[in-house]
């Protein structure tokens, strides 16, 4: 059992598994739906949930039904990207995607009927959580998830292909902000004020600055493939300074949320991410490394990993403000 930890650690760390280590099925399982990443999400949810924990009608219940259905829904969003653009010959050995990572059915992982399959039993799984939420909090609950499940899909896949149309980071940005976190609140609460979206915009901006590093990292690759994001249609210098700028973004936002009353002040606790930022702010403004540095495991990513390691402490603090921000409310909203 310690060494399947092991390797599950490993795996989350790094979405990748030495090859002297002996492969598990949970590690494998892990590998294909890319879990590594899915901790955005689990923070976005918390985040709608905390932001919660005031209301009135506040069901812990459905939190959690919310946020299981949320992992899940990432698990087979990320499963379903790696399948069309396996289908549509973006994903190849040379592509960015097969070099830092085992694709699930490039790197012999699962078959393609298999991973159909599982996302077929995941949807299936999500499907049952979706009706028994909509039962408890009514129609606003299949208009978030359809919401989520339109741009999750056409993410990559024909005829909308967001990704290919610059709309990729904006679509991030909705989901992981107000359709995450609003619905979570939602679900929790059983009401949606208007301020709670505006309070999902700090950690909104934090996620999307992961998806800009991602392609940039891949801006030579999606150029040759004529594959418009954002960073491709900027140019890649314009995005590295769009990215610094959206990371500071994060850090001003949240001040203004607690000045004007919608954080409590326990969520200033982000400004101990402070170093983080300056340290990921300074690898932005230098070339890449010709090299990877010793035991570096997503090579040849670079500008996500740092974005990344941003996103997951200053996320980490904003979570641990709300949560003592509900124990040691500063206000209440009405």
């Amino acid at each position: 059992m310690a060494s399947t930890f092991r390797n599950w650690s490993e795996v989350l760390r790094t979405q990748n598994l030495s090859s002297e280590r002996t492969m598990d099925l949970g590690s494998r399982c892990l590998l294909i739906t890319r879990a590594s990443v899915i901790p955005m999400t689990i923070l976005s949810a918390a985040i709608g949930g905390l932001l919660a924990a005031s209301a009135p009608r506040t069901d812990w219940i459905y939190f959690v039904a919310a946020l299981l259905g949320l992992t899940l829904a990432h698990a087979a969003n990320n499963m379903i990207n790696d399948y069309f653009d396996l289908e549509g010959g973006i994903d190849t050995e040379e592509y960015v995607r097969v070099q830092y990572a085992p694709h699930p059915v490039l790197s012999g992982l699962i078959s393609k009927t298999g991973l159909l399959l599982a996302i077929a039993v995941i949807n299936m799984l999500d499907l049952a959580i979706l009706l028994y939420l909509t039962e408890s909090r009514g129609w606003p609950v299949p208009a978030f998830a359809l919401m989520g499940l339109f741009i999750s899909v056409f993410y990559v896949a024909p005829p909308v292909k967001l990704k290919h149309r610059g709309l990729g980071e904006p679509g991030v940005f909705v989901v992981w902000g107000p359709l995450m976190i609003g619905g979570t609140y939602y679900v929790t609460a059983g009401t949606l004020p208007p301020w709670v979206l505006v309070a999902s915009v700090p950690y909104a901006i934090l996620v999307t600055t992961v998806l800009i590093g991602k392609h940039i990292d891949k801006f030579e690759a999606d150029s040759q493939r004529r594959i418009q994001t954002l960073p491709v249609l900027l140019g890649k210098e314009r995005a590295l300074f769009l990215n610094q700028e959206l990371m500071v973004a994060f850090f001003a936002s949240v001040l203004c949320l607690v000045l004007v009353g919608t954080l409590g002040l326990w969520t200033l606790l982000v400004f101990l991410a402070l170093p983080r930022l300056w340290q990921v702010l300074k690898v932005y403004s230098q070339p890449k490394p010709a090299a990877p540095p010793p035991d570096y495991p997503i090579w040849p990513l670079w500008y996500v990993a740092w974005a990344f390691m941003l996103t997951r402490r200053a996320g980490a603090l904003l979570v641990l403000g709300l949560i003592l921000s509900a124990i040691f409310p500063e206000h209440r909203f009405d």
